[in-house]
């Protein structure tokens, strides 16, 4: 499968260094049109306004395109799951299956640590606990009555799954056990701390071996956050800083890209010229150089093959 883009949004309006990306949908709209065309698979919503923002947010940015994923920031504990499945079902379906779910861990709210510890664990429970409901939520076909360690379900169903029902592409990340045993459970595309290649590699098998407890280890595809300096401050994102020329930042990539890394998460390209000029060089570059390292690769097997078959041939 070839390398994919996703464009990470930055709080970078000239004016005001505190306003969205999303702060103008105006001007958002034309920036979308250069995201979708200039070789991005899809954007991340993560508003700071929050959940129920990124939810409006999300289907008003797949409303204005017309192939653009969108990759929902989302988390446990601000809307019950029953809601939550309908609500992300229901902008699946408008998208025509373009939505995906980006699930990040947030601390328990003052009322939740009244009544039970509050720590990374607890947290993580309650987001696998959770992701186990949507799924269910996704795909039953009668209703079902749960009683869990933080929600309780009586006569749960959505009558309008979404197009992809349970399989709706979940995005995960995190570096503790606990959070890998999670994501090693149910995410479809693990998101990597950014690192050198061997800390990277090291993530990658970890996560590996948390997936293959649950018969997944196959199943998983990576993504790495990528902050490419054009100029200016990058934003507030934690990710791996590239600069210089598009074929320098294209080298760099094409390193961890040989990792296995199916998705690079581009931050801090945000201006229209700046996402021009990456989408046109640097993404195009990355693109070429993999493509003919993958031709190089399957003219090398071909040829491995005809020389062992030859002698066999002749006896």
């Amino acid at each position: 499968m070839p390398i994919e883009f996703t464009h990470v949004p930055c709080k970078s309006h000239p004016a005001a260094a505190g306003v969205p990306f999303f702060y103008d949908f105006a001007e958002t709209a034309a920036k979308l049109g250069l995201i979708e065309h200039g070789g991005f698979r899809a954007i991340v919503v993560d508003d700071s306004a929050g959940l129920l923002t990124n939810m409006d947010l999300a289907a008003q940015v797949l409303d204005r395109t017309a192939a653009l994923d969108v990759v929902l920031t989302h988390w446990a504990g601000v809307v019950e799951p029953t809601v939550a499945a309908r609500q992300l079902a229901s902008i699946d379906r408008k998208s025509g299956g373009r939505l995906s779910l980006r699930m990040i861990s947030e601390p328990l709210t003052d009322d939740d640590a009244e009544t039970r510890p509050v720590g990374h664990g607890v947290v993580w429970q309650r987001i696998d606990e959770y992701l186990v409901l949507l799924k269910r939520l996704w795909s039953n076909d009668r209703p079902f009555d749960h009683e869990g360690a933080f929600y309780s379900v009586k006569g749960g169903y959505i009558e309008r799954k979404g197009p992809h029902g349970a399989d709706l592409v979940i995005r995960m990340g995190g570096q503790s056990g606990t959070a890998l045993k999670v994501a090693g459970r149910h995410a479809d595309v693990f998101e990597l701390a950014p690192g050198s290649i061997d800390d990277v590699r090291q993530l990658m098998e970890r996560v590996r071996g948390a997936a293959a407890e649950y018969g997944r280890a196959g199943k998983l595809r990576f993504a790495l956050p990528v902050r490419i300096h054009q100029g200016g401050s990058a934003g507030d994102h934690k990710a791996l800083d590239l600069s210089g020329p598009p074929a320098q930042v294209a080298l760099s990539l094409l390193a961890y890209a040989g990792l296995g890394i199916d998705e690079f998460m581009i931050v801090g390209v945000d201006t229209p010229s700046d996402l021009a000029t990456v989408g046109r060089e640097t993404l195009a570059l990355l693109r070429n150089s993999l493509a003919r390292r993958e031709a190089d690769i399957f003219q090398l097997a071909t040829y491995a093959s005809r020389a062992g078959l030859q002698p066999r041939a002749a006896r």
